[in-house]
C-alpha cells in the first residue's frame, strides 16, 4: 500500500475474510479521505458489534478489539481540517444530586476513553436549592474539566442572566414555558422548565455551529447498557445525523424503570405478596433457594400497571425475586436482604422488574418514534424548535406528550433506536434517590401522593393530546371548548381507571399487610424484618390511601376544575408559545 495511515485497522482486517471493507481500505490508502474513512467504519463497526454480540453473550476480545479500532479512527479524524463529524454537547440538568452527577460525569469520561468519537463538551444546568451541593457541583465540574472533556456549569445566576434578556412582554408570554422569570424561590423549577431554560442556553452560544447535536440525560444515569462500556453512542448519533434527515432522537434506558413508581405499584405488590407466600413454604435455616438460573427481565409493559393504556399486553403475572447475596447464607439472610431494599421503591427502583441490554444491530431498531424519553434525547439545531410542552403544570408525561407533537410534526424526522442508557434511582449507601420531585420522605415513611396526582392529570394531558393531534392540533386552532371537551371526556375515563387501580393497590396492600402480620409464620419473630416490612406497607397506606394529599386533591371537584382550567389555558396559549420560541431562536 502506499500507505498505512490505522495500522491497528489494517492488521485487523488482514485478520478477517471481508474484500468489501478491504478493498474500500486500499483505496483510503491509496487517497485518505474522512468521507471514504467513515464509509469504511459504518460497514466495519455493525460488524465489530455483531460478532462482539454473538449469541447473546459479550466476547471481551472483540469488544477490546473493536474500542481500540475506534480510538484510531478518532484519532486520525481529529488531526483533519475537514473533520465532518458532529460535535456533541451532553446537557445534564440536575438538583441537590452531587452522588448522581458524579457517578454520570464518570461514566461519560468512561465511555469517551472506551469510544471516543469528534468534540465533546458538557453543560450541567442546575436547578439546585441547598448552597453546598450546588459549591459540590461546581467543584466537580473544575475536577472533570480538560481538553478532552469540557465542562461548563449554567447555574442560576447564568439562567436569570438568560431570561432578563428577555423582554417583558416575552417573559409574560412564555411563562408557561420557562416559569416565573421573577420568582423568589428560583431553584426545583422542575426538570421540565430546566431543559427549556437551558435551551436558551444553547442557542445563543452555539448559533454558528450547525454541525451541533445537543444530548439531554438526567443526572441519575450512565452512559452504558452493561456491566461494561460497549455501546459505541457517539458514533451511532453522529452517522444517524448525518445520513438520515432527522431533528430529533431518542433512545430508552435499561436497569430501573423510567415511570414513576406511582403507576407501578399494583404489580409491585403482587411480587412481594409471590416472594413471601413463596417463603412460607421453606425452612427459615435452609440453604437460599431464590438462585434460579433464569433471570426474566421485564419488556416494556411489565413494570407498568396501566400498560393496556399504551398498547402492551402483558400476559405474564408475577416475577420471581432473584437473590443478589453472592455468600453462602440461608432463607432467613435473604429475607433480611429483601426487606432492606423494599422501601426503595418509593424512590423508583423496582426489586424484580428491571429492563436488561439486548443487543440487536441498530439497523433493525431504528423507527419512527412517538415518546421522548426525556432522560435520553439528542435534537440538532432544528430541533430546539421543540421545547418541553406545559412545562410549568409540573405534569408527569411531558416526554409522550411532545412526542405526539413531534410525531405529528415531524413524521420519519422523529427516530429512535437501540441506544439506551443505565438508569439508576437510588444511592446503594443510602437506599434513596439524593433528590426526587414529588417523593416526601417523612422520617421512616413515604408519600407518592403527589406523584399519583401529577401522574394522573399527566395522563389525562397525554390521552388528551392524542385525541386533539388526530384533529389536526397544533397545526390548526381549536377552539377553547374542543379543548375543553376532548380534556373533559378523557379525564372521565381516567377517573374511573385510576380510582379501580387504587383499590386494588389498598386492596393487595390490607393481603400483603395479613401475611407480613401472620403470627404462624417463621419471620414472626425477626423484628427487624417486621419493622421494615411494616414501613413499607404504612407507606402504601399513605400514598394511596383515602387521608393521602395527592388523592384528596383527586378526588376533589375544586381541584380537579382548577387543574382542567390551567391545563385548557395551556393547550391554547401553545400555538402562540411555539410562534413566539422560533423567533426567539432565530
Amino acid at each position: 500500500m502506499p500507505c498505512d495511515p490505522l495500522p491497528g485497522l489494517s492488521a485487523y482486517l488482514e485478520s478477517v475474510d471481508d474484500a468489501g471493507i478491504a478493498a474500500l481500505y486500499s483505496a483510503f490508502c491509496k487517497q485518505p479521505e474522512t468521507s471514504s474513512l467513515l464509509a469504511i467504519c459504518d460497514q466495519l463497526f455493525p460488524r465489530l458489534e455483531n460478532a462482539m454480540w454473538q449469541d447473546g453473550n459479550l466476547d471481551q476480545a472483540v469488544l477490546k478489539n473493536y474500542q481500540a479500532i475506534v480510538r484510531e479512527t478518532d484519532a486520525w479524524l481529529q488531526k483533519q481540517e475537514n473533520d465532518p463529524r458532529h460535535e456533541f454537547v451532553v446537557v445534564i440538568p440536575v438538583a441537590d444530586r452531587p452522588r448522581h452527577l458524579l457517578a454520570c460525569l464518570r461514566s461519560l469520561e468512561k465511555l469517551r476513553q472506551a469510544f471516543p468519537w469528534g468534540r465533546l463538551s458538557v453543560l450541567v444546568a442546575d436547578d439546585s436549592r441547598h448552597a453546598e451541593h450546588i459549591l459540590e457541583h461546581q467543584r466537580m465540574l473544575d475536577g472533570f474539566d480538560s481538553p478532552e472533556l469540557h465542562c461548563e456549569y449554567f447555574g442560576q445566576d447564568q439562567q436569570r442572566q438568560r431570561l432578563a434578556e428577555l423582554d417583558s412582554d416575552c417573559q409574560q408570554a412564555l411563562q408557561g414555558v420557562l416559569g416565573n422569570v421573577n420568582a423568589r424561590r428560583f431553584w426545583h423549577k422542575g426538570a421540565s422548565i430546566m431543559r427549556n431554560i437551558s435551551y436558551l442556553e444553547l442557542a445563543r452560544h452555539k448559533a454558528s455551529n450547525s454541525k451541533l447535536l445537543f444530548w439531554f440525560v438526567d443526572s441519575d444515569q450512565e452512559f452504558r447498557a452493561t456491566d461494561e462500556y460497549a455501546l459505541n453512542y457517539l458514533f451511532h448519533l453522529d452517522r444517524l445525523f448525518a445520513r438520515q434527515e432527522i431533528n430529533v432522537f431518542t433512545g430508552k434506558v435499561v436497569g430501573d424503570p423510567p415511570v414513576s413508581p406511582a403507576v407501578m405499584a399494583a404489580n409491585f405488590l403482587d411480587d412481594v405478596q409471590a416472594f413471601l407466600a413463596r417463603l412460607t413454604h421453606v425452612e427459615p435455616n435452609a440453604r437460599c433457594s431464590f438462585h434460579g438460573p433464569n433471570v426474566i427481565y421485564a419488556n416494556d409493559a411489565a413494570y407498568h400497571d396501566m400498560a393496556e393504556l399504551f398498547g402492551f399486553k402483558n400476559e405474564q403475572g408475577h416475577f420471581d425475586y432473584h437473590c443478589p447475596l453472592r455468600e453462602a447464607h440461608d432463607h432467613r439472610r435473604c429475607l433480611e436482604e429483601y426487606a432492606a431494599g423494599l422501601n426503595r421503591f418509593f424512590d423508583g427502583e423496582h426489586l424484580t422488574r428491571q429492563t436488561a441490554y439486548e443487543f440487536l444491530p441498530l439497523a433493525d431498531t431504528q423507527a419512527p418514534a412517538r415518546t421522548v424519553y426525556t432522560g435520553n434525547y439528542v435534537l440538532n439545531r432544528a430541533g430546539l424548535e421543540y421545547f418541553i410542552p406545559f412545562a410549568s403544570l409540573g405534569l408527569r408525561m411531558a416526554g409522550p406528550v411532545l412526542g405526539r407533537i413531534i410525531a405529528a410534526e415531524q413524521g420519519n424526522g422523529f427516530l429512535s433506536a437501540n441506544l439506551p442508557l443505565l438508569h439508576k434511582r437510588t444511592l446503594a449507601e443510602q437506599g434513596r434517590s439524593e433528590f426526587r420531585s414529588g417523593i416526601e420522605h417523612q422520617g421512616a415513611y413515604s408519600d407518592i401522593s403527589g406523584e399519583f396526582e401529577r401522574q394522573y392529570y399527566g395522563d389525562v394531558m397525554l390521552f388528551s393530546m392524542i385525541r386533539l393531534v388526530e384533529q389536526g392540533y397544533p397545526g390548526n386552532a381549536l377552539s377553547e371548548k374542543e379543548i375543553r371537551d376532548v380534556l373533559e371526556e378523557v379525564e372521565a375515563g381516567m377517573a374511573q381507571r385510576y380510582a379501580s387501580k387504587r383499590q386494588d393497590i389498598l386492596s393487595r396492600t390490607a393481603a400483603l399487610d395479613a401475611l407480613v402480620n401472620d403470627t404462624a409464620q417463621w419471620w414472626k419473630e425477626d423484628e427487624d424484618v417486621l419493622v421494615r416490612m411494616r414501613r413499607f406497607l404504612e407507606s402504601m397506606n399513605r400514598s394511596f390511601g383515602d387521608q393521602a394529599l395527592g388523592v384528596r386533591q383527586m378526588l376533589s371537584p375544586e381541584h380537579r376544575s382548577q387543574r382542567l382550567d390551567s391545563m385548557a389555558r395551556a393547550l391554547q396559549d401553545y400555538r402562540g408559545e411555539r410562534a413566539l420560541w422560533r423567533q426567539l431562536l432565530q
